[in-house]
C-alpha cells in the first residue's frame, strides 16, 4: 500500500490545507471543503494538520492525507509534529503519511529523530514517514535513518537556513540528484513557472499551500503588488 501512495504521487501536485486559529477559513468543515476542492482540480494528495481537520477530510475526500500537527513545547522550536503523541492522533484520525520536523533543532523532552522514526516503525508499520527538513545535510540525514519521503518544507523557516522569499529549488535539485528518497518542493511556491522548475529539477512531487489555500494570503500579495506600480507613478 505504501508503494502505491507514493507512486500516485509521481509528477502531481498535493494542496496542503490549513488554517490557523484567528484566520477566516479556520475551522474543520472548511478544510474538507478545501480538500474536496482540491480533489476535483486534480491533487494527488491532501496535507493537513490537526487529528479534527483530518478526520474531516477523510470523510469527505479520496486522496491520501499526509497528516501533521503543529504543538508548542517550552523546551523546544520543534513544532512539526513533535512528539511521538502527536504522531500516534493523526495516524489513528486516518493519516496515511506522518509529516514531521526532521531538523536538527533539539527535539522536546530530549528525545530524538532516530528515536521517534523508530518508534514509529515499530507501533506503525504501515505508515509512511514523511521528513520536512531545511537543509541538504538534514535531507540526506533523514534518508539516512530510512524516511519514506523528503521534503523541503522548513527551508527557510530555521534560523540557519537560506532566508529568501523563493522557494528553494537549489535544495529540491540537491536533494532530489541524490537519487535515494523521493523528494516533494514544498515552501513558498507561489507561481506556476516555479512550480515547473521545481520538478526540473528532480521534483517527485510538489506541495502548494499558501498560494491555493490562503485567500487572506493571496489577497495581501496583490494588494502589496498594486502598491508598487500606484507608488511609483
Amino acid at each position: 500500500m505504501g508503494n502505491s501512495i507514493i507512486s500516485s504521487f509521481y509528477n502531481g501536485c498535493i494542496v496542503s490545507c490549513q488554517a490557523l486559529e484567528g484566520e477566516s477559513l479556520y475551522g474543520s468543515n472548511i478544510m474538507a471543503a478545501m480538500a474536496q476542492a482540491a480533489e476535483r482540480g486534480g491533487a494527488v494528495g491532501i496535507r493537513a494538520n490537526t487529528p479534527e481537520d483530518i478526520k474531516a477530510i477523510k470523510e469527505v475526500c479520496s486522496l491520501p492525507v499526509i497528516g501533521l500537527y503543529k504543538q508548542d513545547y517550552p523546551d523546544s522550536a520543534v513544532y512539526i509534529t513533535p512528539t511521538f503523541k502527536e504522531v500516534s492522533e493523526i495516524i489513528e484520525a486516518g493519516a496515511e503519511i506522518v509529516a514531521m520536523d526532521a531538523t536538527k533543532q533539539p527535539r522536546p523532552n530530549g528525545e530524538t529523530l532516530a528515536g521517534l522514526i523508530s518508534q514509529i516503525r515499530e507501533h506503525y508499520p504501515q505508515t509512511l514517514i514523511l521528513a520536512d527538513v531545511s537543509t541538504y545535510e538534514e535531507g540526506v540525514q533523514a534518508m539516512e535513518l530510512g524516511v519514506d519521503l523528503v521534503s523541503t518544507t522548513l527551508s527557510g523557516y530555521t534560523p540557519y537556513s537560506l532566508q529568501q522569499e523563493e522557494p528553494d529549488i537549489e535544495l529540491v535539485g540537491k536533494l532530489a540528484g541524490l537519487k535515494r528518497t523521493p523528494v516533494l518542493a514544498e515552501g513558498r511556491i507561489w507561481t506556476v513557472e516555479q512550480c515547473q522548475e521545481c520538478f526540473r529539477q528532480g521534483a517527485y512531487a510538489v506541495i502548494i499551500g499558501t498560494a491555493i489555500t490562503r485567500p487572506t494570503e493571496i489577497t495581501k500579495r496583490f494588494v502589496r503588488s498594486i502598491g508598487l506600480v500606484t507608488e511609483a507613478k
